[in-house]
């Protein structure tokens, strides 16, 4: 599909001829492949699937690949031992590295799929908590899915307009607003983006971007580091939206910490008030159209923390047999509470759980720290979500390795040989990264992957 005549018209008008002609070129191109391999869970070396090509140079996570593999035939993709994520959006994670990410209370406001959310999440590690919003119900089961694989165990997932959390006023140290967008940098890897695009949705979606970020400035505390971001190229929903907010923000609005980019990264850089501002265009940078932007909220901005008042009684406690068999299932059972959410139980780290608490008695928390299952007869049935969890105590349970082909039939649900297996309950691992679970009943295996999950593809 050819690139939109009005967006081709603009961009030549904004760059000039030969700086546009060479963006257009770079949009009909072939887009690299990179990924983020998740540190709890692999290093670049033990992942067999991926040819790696090179360092994403902002993110110490972050890698090309020297072609794109079948990700969903490889056991690791779905062991959450990497993520599959386009190079210039993981820049978001070097806005923070000296923001003080680590033990923070971050909210990802625009989260879907995960992408980002995962990144906080390593981030922001078991004494921080990551609030992971997402307005479309469909989209945000998916990014339960990738939290859950993921398995930091330290993410809130909610569904809800922006102004309900803006409603937790001054509660979180780092906002983050991946802004709905008209997608203009993602016109060399999706024709739909093109399709779509008008001048008509980019008017549309600055309009929208300027209220999510009133919502994210309430949320933020004095002091607390706002990161802007778009997949986008026009100037009305990058540099325009920071200027509509300088409007009513003003003074509150105070510049970050200097961020280091080297020039060989190909990143324009440039400044909107007190905001510092970054634009990747594909030709320049290896990478997708992207622009990020950042600033502090000034320590005189005012305004206390304000949390909601709970609407409802979400969580319940769980008695002493209970929690010691949750217990022996956690590396660090003293560093996590346990309570019971509808018929199951979760864990939590205690760093942050009254903030969850808080979170879920105001607002519809789908999903939250690490699932854990249900107790029977004193005995945990383990929930799939408890298997991904990087803080599983894999000593609770019998570990069955399977190969390849054989990790494949139990992530298509299907049956696998009990040969290998002990009776009972047993964590179910593919080159040592778990999969989920599986029961042993003489010669029957149970196989207890999530059909929500499965490979459906031959």
């Amino acid at each position: 599909m050819t690139l939109p005549a009005k967006f081709v018209e603009r961009v030549l008008c904004d760059l000039g001829e030969a700086e546009g002609l060479a963006l257009c070129a770079a949009l009909d191109g072939e887009p690299p492949v990179s990924v983020r391999i998740n540190p709890a869970k692999a290093a670049p070396g033990a992942l067999p699937a991926l040819e790696i090509a090179g360092q994403v140079p902002w993110c110490r996570d972050g890698h090309y690949l020297a072609a794109r593999p079948p990700f969903t035939f490889d056991p690791d993709f779905h062991a959450g031992a990497y993520y599959v994520q386009e190079a210039s959006s993981q820049f978001v994670g070097h806005l923070l590295a000296d923001a003080g990410a680590e033990g923070a209370r971050i909210l990802d406001l625009c989260a879907a799929p995960g992408g980002k959310t995962t990144l906080y999440a390593s981030l922001a590690g078991p004494d921080g908590l990551v609030v992971a919003n997402e307005i479309d119900r469909r989209r945000a089961a998916v990014l339960a899915d990738n939290v859950r694989k993921w398995g930091t165990g330290n993410v809130a997932v909610t569904t809800c307009e922006p102004r309900l959390l803006g409603d937790f006023e001054a509660w979180f140290d780092i906002v983050a607003v991946d802004a709905p967008c008209s997608g203009e940098g993602m016109f060399r890897k999706d024709d739909e983006a093109r399709g779509e695009w008008s001048e008509g949705n980019v008017k549309q979606c600055a309009s929208r971007q300027d209220d999510i970020l009133r919502e994210a400035w309430r949320a933020l505390k004095p002091g607390g580091t706002l990161v802007y971001s778009t997949c986008t190229f026009n100037r009305d929903e990058d540099e325009g939206s920071l200027e509509r907010m300088l409007a009513w923000a003003g003074e509150e609005v105070a510049e970050s910490d200097e961020i280091a980019v080297e020039d060989a990264w190909g990143i324009a850089c440039g400044r909107v008030g007190a905001f510092r501002t970054f634009r990747f265009y594909p030709h320049r940078a290896c990478g997708e159209g992207f622009f990020a932007a950042v600033a502090r909220k000034s320590f005189d901005a005012g305004g206390r923390m304000r949390t909601p008042r709970a609407r409802r009684t979400v969580f319940a406690a769980v008695d002493r047999k209970g929690v010691g068999e949750l217990a022996r299932w956690v590396r660090e059972p003293d560093r996590m509470c346990f309570a019971q959410v509808a018929d199951t139980l979760y864990a939590w780290y205690a760093a942050q759980s009254d903030a969850v608490r808080a979170l879920s008695e105001a607002l519809p928390v789908i999903y939250s720290g690490v699932a854990m299952g249900q107790v029977f007869k004193g005995v945990l049935k383990p929930d799939p979500a408890l298997a991904f969890f990087d803080g599983l105590c894999r000593e609770a349970v019998p570990v069955a390795e399977l190969d390849g082909e054989e990790a494949l039939r139990f992530l298509r649900k299907q049956d696998i040989a009990a040969a290998g297996l002990a009776e009972g309950v047993n964590l179910v691992c593919s080159r040592g990264r778990a999969l989920g679970f599986a029961k042993r009943i003489g010669a029957r295996v149970n196989n207890m992957y999530p059909n929500s999950l499965r490979i459906i593809k031959q």
